[in-house]
């Protein structure tokens, strides 16, 4: 019901040859349900509603109702995309891109007394077997392809540590055992993705540790970025439009 009205109002709101139209009490109360709806989703907060909801009420043509509602999913716009679900654009396409086949291209690393790194774009072997001794290690996999559908890390760290980073998405199992050390499940909920490789971690951490986090991009944090400052200039042009469009009722 509420995308059947969501569809029909916003044909009417942005018809370019009827922004000077009369507004009727039902388009009014139908703008002041949309924002009731942006209020209870969290999308306005009371102040922002109590602005719009008046300056909904004043209005007398369609042209001082569209931009009360510009930025809501109603009046011919899309609402953003929530963050925590925004995808960079190589990953908004299927995981079948990234899941190559073949031989990866490093079957292990080594830290002794140092460390090693792989990271950036690399492919992920079945299984890649990594040791640490007095030493770390970075796996990074958030730009890597991989082997198979399932591939295995293997971290043997002793009075050293390792760092396992994994993109969201990506189903993680974590099975290693720690003796006076301990091995890191990634935190929060992720929901593996349709066709997302399985990463399953094994080893042993003696005195050391092993960390797994899931974390995005740089580029993906960098477009996030981007995505909610663009956001605050929108919300900015449209309370602009709000009181510009209250003040031009006051003056008429």
């Amino acid at each position: 019901m509420y995308a059947e009205r969501e569809v029909s109002y916003a044909s009417a709101m942005t018809d370019d040859a009827t922004p000077e139209l009369r507004a009727s009490d039902a388009d009014r109360e139908r703008v002041a349900e949309v924002l009731r709806d942006a209020l209870a989703e969290g999308r306005l907060d009371m102040e922002e509603f109590e602005e719009r909801l008046e300056a909904t009420y004043k209005a007398r043509t369609y042209a001082e109702l569209a931009p009360i509602t510009r930025d809501l999913p109603v009046g011919g716009t899309v609402a953003p995309v929530p963050v925590s679900f925004a995808k960079a654009p190589a990953e908004q396409g299927s995981w079948s891109s990234r899941i190559v086949g073949g031989e990866g291209s490093s079957g292990g690393g080594i830290a002794v007394l140092g460390g090693f790194q792989r990271k950036g774009r690399w492919t992920v072997p079945r299984r890649f077997t990594s040791f640490a001794f007095c030493g770390g290690g970075e796996i990074d996999l958030r730009d890597a392809d991989f082997a198979a559908r399932e591939v295995e890390i293997n971290c043997v760290a002793i009075m050293g540590g390792m760092q396992v980073t994994v993109p969201p998405g990506v189903e993680v199992v974590v099975r290693g055992i720690g003796i006076m050390g301990g091995f890191e499940h990634p935190g929060g909920d992720d929901v593996p993705e349709p066709g997302a490789p399985r990463v399953v971690i094994t080893g042993f951490a003696f005195w050391g540790g092993v960390g797994v986090e899931r974390k995005v991009s740089r580029a993906e944090r960098q477009r996030l970025r981007e995505q909610r400052r663009q956001e605050r200039v929108e919300r900015r042009q449209s309370r602009h439009e709000l009181h510009r469009g209250r003040r031009e009722n006051d003056d008429f």
